[in-house]
């Protein structure tokens, strides 16, 4: 699936998986974080979760996705995958990041590195994560919600739709 979807009966809604096309309309949330839950629940469940709402939600997780692809400019579906990100990210209104147990997570770091000034992170850190420590510093040092699970995640990603629709009224 990398196309544009609706989820349940809730036209609102839209979930993008990567490296599907979509327009910014509306409000729009990244999907930022481990895949090392099989496969990709945490995903699944903030999907879910938010499904009910009005919101566009861009998803980089991709079914097609090869451990062998190099890390390369020049290879196409490597290169693809990191400017839908890239491009996903900056469009994104939130970002939703989330560090698992299973993985130091070095891209998803990256990724909490080159937002956390934005104002546009929420960051779910598990108990066990093996990087904790520095993602819980630099989320104090530039105000970032950090919560424990992807529950918490959630309510943290719902509040900040809540600001925004807030602010448009």
């Amino acid at each position: 699936m990398s196309s544009s979807e609706t989820i349940g009966r809730n036209p609102k809604f839209r979930e993008i998986m990567a490296p599907g096309a979509y327009e910014k309309t509306g409000l729009t949330v990244f999907l930022s974080g481990s895949i090392d839950t099989p496969p990709a629940t945490w995903q699944k469940t903030v999907t879910a979760a938010l499904s009910h709402l009005d919101v566009t939600l861009l998803n980089p997780h991709r079914e097609d996705w090869n451990e062998t692809w190099r890390e390369d400019a020049s290879f196409k579906p490597w290169a693809e995958q990191v400017k839908w990100e890239l491009d996903g990210m900056e469009a994104a209104d939130i970002m939703a990041v989330y560090f698992g147990r299973k993985t130091e997570a070095p891209i998803t770091l990256m990724e909490l590195g080159l937002w956390a000034r934005s104002g546009k992170c929420v960051v779910g850190c598990s108990e066990n994560y093996p990087k904790k420590g520095n993602v819980k510093a630099v989320c104090e040092r530039y105000g970032i919600e950090c919560v424990g699970t992807v529950g918490e995640l959630i309510d943290g990603v719902k509040r900040k739709l809540e600001v925004f629709r807030e602010k448009a009224a």
